[in-house]
Formats: C-alpha cells, sequence, structure tokens
C-alpha cells in the first residue's frame, strides 16, 4: 500500500474480527512506528499492548468514565494499545526550562504524531484502530503499572476490522488552506 493509499484509507473501527494479532505483527507496527519524528529526535512514545482479556475488560469496565460507546469499542477488540510518552523531554531544555511558550504540550504533540504513524502502519498491515480520548488516565496507569515517568497519552483499540468502513465527508482542501 502507498503512502496516499494508507492516509486515505485509514478509519476508525470499531467493529472487529475475534482474530487475536500475532505479537510479531503488533512488533512489526512498532517498528514502523518509532520512525516518528519527535522534539529533538527525543522519542517519547511507549507502546503497552493489552492482549490479556481479564485486563483488557478491567479497563474496558473501569477505566472509561462511564462512557458506554469507548467500553462497547474496547470490548469488541482483540486488543488494546496504550501509548504512553516519557515526561519531560519534549519542550524541554536540559536545565528542565521550556524552550517554547508551548511548554509541556509538545509531549501531547509527539505522542499524537507517534499514534498518528502507529495507526497508518498498523493500517498498512491490515488492521483497523481507533483512537481514544475519553479515559482516566490514572486509572489506566495503575491498571497497566506503568512505570514513574510516564505519562498516559491515548488509548487504541486494535483488531482485524468486520467491515469495511466508508470515509465520512471531508471539506476541500481550499477550506483549510490559507496563502499567505
Amino acid at each position: 500500500m502507498n503512502a496516499v493509499d494508507c492516509i486515505k484509507s485509514r478509519r476508525s473501527i470499531r467493529n472487529y474480527k475475534e482474530e487475536q494479532i500475532p505479537q510479531e505483527v503488533i512488533r512489526e507496527v512498532v517498528d514502523l512506528a518509532r520512525f516518528a519524528p519527535s522534539w529533538k529526535n527525543t522519542q517519547i512514545a511507549r507502546y503497552y499492548v493489552v492482549q490479556s482479556a481479564e485486563l483488557k475488560k478491567k479497563i474496558a469496565e473501569e477505566c472509561m468514565m462511564d462512557f458506554a460507546f469507548n467500553t462497547k469499542t474496547l470490548t469488541k477488540a482483540p486488543a488494546l494499545v496504550v501509548v504512553a510518552y516519557v515526561e519531560k523531554r519534549s519542550g524541554y531544555e536540559r536545565d528542565g526550562s521550556f524552550t517554547t511558550s508551548k511548554e509541556d504540550r509538545w509531549e501531547m504533540f509527539d505522542a499524537g504524531i507517534a499514534t498518528q504513524t502507529f495507526c497508518l502502519a498498523a493500517a498498512e498491515k491490515g488492521l483497523g484502530t481507533c483512537i481514544m480520548g475519553i479515559f482516566d488516565e490514572a486509572k489506566i496507569a495503575e491498571a497497566i503499572n506503568l512505570p514513574e515517568g510516564q505519562k498516559v497519552g491515548v488509548v487504541l483499540a486494535i483488531g482485524y476490522p468486520a467491515e469495511e468502513s466508508a470515509a465520512p465527508a471531508r471539506k476541500e482542501a481550499d477550506q483549510l488552506v490559507q496563502f499567505l
């Protein structure tokens, strides 16, 4: 699959086949995602893959802030990925001061770049993903025993899509760009 086709065809997938994802396939996705650019090449993204049915159920039922849509999606997914990031590197100077007025928000920016790169790599491998933003960060960190110095950036449902999803309407490029 070429990059243009991958970008245009990647969708948020919420219905999955029951087929488990081989760990080797996940490793291949992470191997591609590690090429995502980051602030001064800090490479702060970390990927925690939850395949345990028991842990996946706990996260779906106890960590999604009673948001039923996310709970339902995670329950259907054969795995989930917690994308975490190492704190106090992106956007910081060696002395701990911020480099720009964006301060520590560069951490989430880098986590976002890494997450989208992960999702595109997963799509290239025939996997579907759904990025979720409504969750209890502290509960997820506790559930997966996240190491000190890392924060939860996002939760992804991942699996082989049960069906093809149509593209939602998109604005035209001329509505999004201004040349100055």
